[in-house]
């Protein structure tokens, strides 16, 4: 995944509008319609190569013999987009979105080609690694697209587009994926993507260059080198701690304490004073978001390694069992837009979280043979909803406590909390399925006559887990909003 949340989710940048608006004609009318239909097939790519890597990733794990890895795949995608977000950020207000737009998208199709020829597991990750940072550059680009290209009163209709554009890859993703995967090969998945991207760039390609020549040269002070620092800082200790979870021997002490040394102090200049205290307000917000998002897919990653290791499922049938997730995901994030829904927002973030719980916790029922497969599903429904219910309402709520001056880097923040999350939860899910035999198996996750190569242990460990994180999450909702009177 690019980023954990939907795009419509995340506020967009405060920038100029262009000047030939004249108030009239949507999103598709002719000054915008090339430059829209570029920008969101980018994020429709994007959010199918998504989706369709929850569904090959077990099986390019086992044919590498790298189970033992399966969550650093993952993983090692979350830590570099965290630096390149960074980077993106200010290279987009020094020079407009357009170098690092393209710059990413090649870094990315790079990173898909290395894991798609990939000879062994670490050659895969270094590709996810790869793929990461292109997702980095490419997503904050295009938000800033949206900021600099489209007037104030069409932002909200072109944000509508990339949430919708992540519906149809949650349902098709895992079809198409498992079939490529069974009929010609999970290597496919990821070489495919690389040249479907030519055909939105030659699109959206001349329209944008046209929007950044009708704007005013920028402004940007001298680069920020000491945010690049603290970026890098943490994702190298979040690496450290990551192997130093993977090896599990005598000599891991060593990595953890560097990583934690390069970890702690950068994430707390980078974040809101008092994030990670939980204080009353905005750092609870900030916080939340992490809990969330790193709590959810933690454990979404490992459903189709379980549906095909336990219950023997073909790859399509064990992604499709995430499909219900990202239809009632929309739901979740509707139904908290709902006139009257303001008023509650503290506790449809609670709610959210309990639903994320339960679903996480039920999903792994199917460890037991007598419980249906599609148990699983609904479950994930459950949890889906919550989610759209937590996420957009912690976003809403991040608003709503910044000062019109601080919006920009309060969403900034709430990315990083997302994204350094999904680094520290992912990696944790992974040392718990090796620590308790995960990654001791190599050979085919499962025989011909249906039985594990996988202990179920392994699994349970990561699904009895990640729920007690969410109930966290749920707890301290209470303290997402200021006091009476504040």
């Amino acid at each position: 995944m690019v980023t954990s949340t939907s795009p419509a989710e995340t506020a967009a940048p405060t920038t100029r509008s262009l000047p030939d608006d004249d108030g009239t004609g949507g999103v598709l009318s002719g000054p915008w319609r090339a430059l829209t239909l570029g920008i969101v097939s980018v994020v429709l790519l994007l959010a199918f190569e998504a989706t369709a890597v929850n569904t090959a990733m077990p099986t390019a794990a086992q044919q590498l013999d790298g189970i033992g890895l399966y969550a650093f795949a993952f993983s090692a995608y979350f830590t570099t987009t965290l630096l390149a977000m960074v980077v993106s950020g200010q290279w987009c207000d020094r020079s407009g979105p357009l170098a690092p737009l393209f710059s990413g998208i090649a870094v990315f199709a790079a990173g898909l080609v290395t894991a798609g020829t990939a000879v062994n597991m670490w050659m895969f990750v270094a590709g996810r690694a790869v793929q990461g940072l292109g997702g980095g550059l490419v997503i904050v680009a295009l938000y800033v697209v949206v900021g600099r290209a489209f007037p104030e009163r069409l932002r909200p209709a072109v944000f509508a587009a990339f949430s919708a554009a992540w519906v149809l890859p949650s349902i098709l993703g895992p079809v198409i994926s498992g079939a490529v995967t069974q009929h010609l090969g999970w290597r496919w998945v990821f070489l495919a993507v690389p040249v479907l991207v030519l055909l939105p760039l030659a699109v959206m390609g001349p329209a944008l260059r046209r929007s950044e020549k009708s704007q005013p040269p920028s402004r940007a002070g001298a680069y920020d080198w000491r945010r690049t620092r603290d970026a890098a800082m943490v994702a190298l200790g979040a690496a450290l701690l990551q192997y130093a979870g993977q090896r599990l021997d005598r000599w891991a002490p060593l990595p953890a304490v560097a990583g934690l040394a390069l970890l702690g102090p950068a994430v707390l200049r980078l974040l809101p004073r008092g994030t990670l205290r939980a204080v009353r307000g905005l750092p609870t917000v900030i916080l939340l978001r992490g809990i969330a998002a790193g709590a959810f897919f933690a454990s979404e990653l490992f459903i189709p390694l379980m549906m095909q290791t336990q219950r023997g499922l073909s790859v399509t049938m064990a992604g499709l069992t995430l499909a219900p997730g990202g239809l009632s995901w929309a739901f979740g994030s509707w139904l908290q837009g709902r006139p009257g829904a303001e008023r509650h927002r503290g506790a449809l973030i609670r709610i959210g979280f309990v639903g994320t719980a339960v679903a996480v916790g039920g999903a792994a029922l199917v460890l037991f043979p007598a419980v249906p497969v599609w148990v699983t599903a609904a479950f994930w429904a459950v949890g889906g909803a919550g989610m759209g219910l937590a996420i957009a309402s912690i976003s809403v709520l991040m608003m709503k406590l910044s000062k019109p001056e601080e919006t920009g880097g309060n969403s900034a923040a709430l990315q990083l909390s997302d994204a350094l999350g999904n680094v520290l939860l992912t990696g944790l899910a992974g040392v718990l399925f090796a620590a308790l035999g995960g990654g001791a198996v190599g050979a085919p996750a499962h025989g011909a006559d249906g039985g594990s190569a996988l202990p179920a242990g392994a699994f349970a460990a990561v699904f009895l887990t990640m729920p007690v994180v969410a109930l966290v999450g749920a707890a301290l909702s209470g303290r997402a909003t200021a006091k009476a009177g504040a």
